[in-house]
């Protein structure tokens, strides 16, 4: 999701456990289940099961984009937004779009701007790059009184969509405002890898000290945002923070397995099995090597001019657990070396356990600026550190250090994190971290 030109947001610390709310009955129609015998609901299938009951009567202001659906494939996954506005029980007066717009028009780094959806004539607010001042002045305009967060993210702190709900969650505090989040299962899991973020290098890109794949929920994330960080950075939590959970989920099961449907997130983020190599291979977004923006395989093709059949061979060799990398030529059609042709490796999952996304990526990029010291460079504005949430891996690849070596660096840290979220956990995991 991130690109070249992404803008900024904020950061910082503090304790407690997340209030839950809505999300407490369970009734539910045969409408509300999605395909295939599962048993998996979102929190949005779960309201809207009940009539959008629990939003009635309140001024109601939605984020969301297209993944914010309803696993409704018969009529053709109605956005919950066009749901709630059918119903006429919802009065929505607000949309506010993130990253890439609300109806996911825009490229990474884009949005769709204010306007007027033509659909529901409801107002939509650009939020994207908004400080919680600038949020905080559309929520008092349009009236607000409780903001419901539905969108879909893919388990990677670089990924900006929990930013965005972050930064709605301040300017909710500021302004009085209920705050609800509609539940979905994070993709990768429940079990957090990579390091963990330094609040010195926090930006849009990361706010707050969790790791790089944090193996939460947006609903786990925004209880832990509420009583760890909103008493630091604003001085008081929610007034009021609604969790609706997903029902019938495991944080071990994988995301086919949910017989949801994957609606991209973002215009690179096209399958399940993108998401799953994301939280790796989105650093090559701070090198000089393409990740794959502008082919049909974005983040599982990742190359340059000048590399050829070693890089895939080298690594191959190296035997990583759950994957084994094809050689590939390829010529992006936009972002970095637009036109230009690349070699370089495209990532195949295997049946396999063991497959760590972050790990692998380290052992391309240690065995890149080895095997390819005049093609491999960081990009110039240190993106690296921003993305891995300080400078220890740039700097330990530029000395020499091997893959093992810069993991175990971030192994402390990583525990750490491990105890700090689990107050907040909503869905029981098998290792309880």
């Amino acid at each position: 999701m991130s690109g070249l030109n992404r803008r900024r947001f904020l950061f910082s610390s503090a304790v407690t456990a997340p209030v839950l709310g809505l999300g407490g009955a369970s009734s539910a129609t045969d409408e509300s289940h999605p395909p295939g015998g599962t048993t998996v609901r979102t929190g949005a299938d779960v309201l809207a099961s009940e009539d959008w009951r629990g939003l009635g009567g309140e001024r109601i202001g939605v984020i969301a984009n297209p993944t914010s659906v309803l696993s409704r494939p018969a009529r053709g996954l109605p956005h919950v937004v066009d749901d709630m506005h059918a119903t006429g029980g919802v009065r929505v007066v607000a949309v506010f779009g993130p990253e890439h717009g609300f109806r996911g028009t825009a490229q990474a780094g884009g949005a769709e701007g204010d306007h007027t959806d033509p659909r529901t004539g409801i107002p939509v607010y650009d939020t994207y790059g908004a400080g919680v001042g600038e949020l905080a002045t559309m929520l008092r305009d349009s009236g607000v009184r409780r903001l419901v967060f539905d969108i879909a993210d893919v388990g990677t702190r670089f990924y900006t969509y929990v930013w965005t709900m972050y930064t709605a969650m301040r300017a909710a505090v500021r302004t009085g405002v209920a705050f609800t989040v509609l539940d979905r299962p994070n993709p990768l899991g429940g079990s957090p890898a990579g390091p963990v973020l330094d609040p010195e290098f926090g930006s849009g890109v990361g706010e707050l000290p969790i790791a790089q794949q944090h193996g939460m929920t947006v609903g786990e994330l925004a209880g832990m945002f509420d009583a760890e960080f909103l008493p630091a950075d604003e001085g008081n939590r929610l007034p009021d923070l609604d969790v609706v959970r997903t029902r019938g989920w495991s944080p071990d099961q994988p995301f086919p397995a949910t017989g949801l449907t994957w609606v991209p997130p973002s215009p690179n983020m096209p399958t399940p099995e993108t998401a799953a190599v994301y939280p790796g291979t989105g650093m090559f977004e701070g090198t000089v090597f393409s990740e794959g923006r502008g082919t049909t395989r974005p983040f599982e093709t990742v190359g340059a001019p000048g590399v050829d059949w070693r890089w895939a061979e080298q690594l191959n060799a190296e035997e990583h657990p759950g994957v084994f990398f094809g050689e590939t030529h390829f010529v992006p059609t936009f972002s970095k070396h637009e036109g230009e042709t690349c070699g370089g490796v495209m990532l195949h999952r295997t049946d396999g356990e063991g497959f760590d996304a972050i790990r692998t990526a380290v052992a391309m990029i240690v065995r890149a600026r080895a095997s390819y010291p005049e093609v491999f460079g960081w990009r110039p504005d240190n993106w690296i550190d921003l993305l891995t949430g300080s400078d220890r891996l740039r700097r330990m690849v530029d000395r020499g250090a091997g893959t093992s070596e810069i993991v175990d660096s971030w192994r402390e840290p990583l525990a750490r994190f491990r105890e700090r979220r689990a107050p907040y956990l909503l869905y029981p995991r098998a290792d309880t971290g």
